[in-house]
């Protein structure tokens, strides 16, 4: 019977004591996915009634939340339900299509930051065309874009594993990421190369432009009037450091997943929580204390709802 089952489905070999502590862990993780959702929500929620933030650049930021609730929504609700099971494991289909989900709304996240970087350099290099540019039409684009793109190159390797013989079901991880690949009796050099050419396209390219754009921004504000100046650092400085932050752990999830490093289980697990936890919980908070129009619109909004209750009370 186990022998069967095994075939049948992938073992999830990430946890550590999962059957001690599944309430605790379940606990914990349950309430960082509603903060997460309610942290995001809120600003998505503020940029969507309110007039004044109807401009690309919240827009992005709108669909950057939206793209953080997603990727969250790949993996927390699997992590939750993997606490409360006597078993964690998952079927060869469903983890293919969690890795899809993974890499293609990742993907997007690194286009999404393109397009903002784009956005602030035309505001801040070229503002007397930025209205002709920054139209609806650009800015639909550019969304549209964002998203297709990755799930487009994803999806076709991901395709092409649903036929690949798999020799091995124990994958020493809490979610499917790449470390999938090593499950496979045999991966083709072809496979792999275009697995490196859609991580260049999705990753690096987009990082090395948003580079490029902040290098020039840099160099504008620098020749610039002071105003100029604070513009750029309140504007580019929040789109920077949600960057540096989600490179940082991407680049760790890409080491981790093709070197075969004797880590630590307890090492390993620790930093696959920080990919899923950080990006999309920091990011809203980042924005809404960086963002002067979100903040401002945060404290009113907060200030209401104090408001409210002392005159129900």
């Amino acid at each position: 019977m186990d022998a069967e089952f095994n075939v049948t489905y992938i073992t999830l070999d990430g946890y550590i004591q999962v059957l001690k502590y599944r309430y605790l862990y379940f606990v914990i993780m349950f309430v960082i996915y509603i903060l997460i959702l309610c942290c995001n929500f809120t600003i998505v929620f503020l940029i969507v009634v309110e007039k004044s933030l109807h401009e690309p650049m919240y827009i992005f930021i709108a669909a950057l939340l939206m793209n953080s609730v997603m990727f969250s929504t790949v993996v927390y609700p699997k992590l939750l339900t993997d606490f409360l099971s006597e078993r964690q494991v998952i079927s060869p289909s469903a983890c293919l299509f969690q890795l899809f989900m993974f890499y293609s709304i990742g993907g997007s996240e690194f286009l999404l930051l393109l397009s903002m970087a784009y956005d602030r350099y035309v505001s801040i290099c070229k503002p007397l065309q930025y209205s002709v540019i920054m139209r609806n039409t650009t800015v639909t684009i550019l969304l549209v874009l964002a998203w297709i793109l990755p799930s487009a190159q994803v999806a076709i390797p991901t395709v092409l594993h649903t036929s690949d013989k798999m020799c091995s079901f124990n994958l020493k991880g809490i979610f499917c990421n790449n470390t999938v690949i090593r499950l496979f009796c045999v991966r083709p050099k072809a496979k792999a190369i275009y697995e490196i050419i859609i991580l260049l396209n999705v990753s690096l390219v987009p990082v090395l432009f948003i580079l490029f754009t902040y290098t020039r921004i840099l160099i504008v504000s620098y020749r610039s009037s002071r105003a100029v100046r604070r513009k750029a650092a309140q504007t580019c400085l929040p789109h920077l450091l949600v960057l540096i932050s989600f490179s940082c752990f991407c680049a760790y999830d890409i080491v981790i997943s093709s070197l075969d490093a004797d880590f630590s289980k307890t090492v390993h697990l620790v930093m696959t929580l920080q990919i899923v936890i950080y990006p999309p919980l920091f990011n809203p908070v980042i924005y809404g204390l960086k963002m002067t129009g979100i903040s401002k619109h945060i404290k009113r909004l907060f200030g209401r709802i104090i408001i409210g209750k002392h005159i129900n009370s």
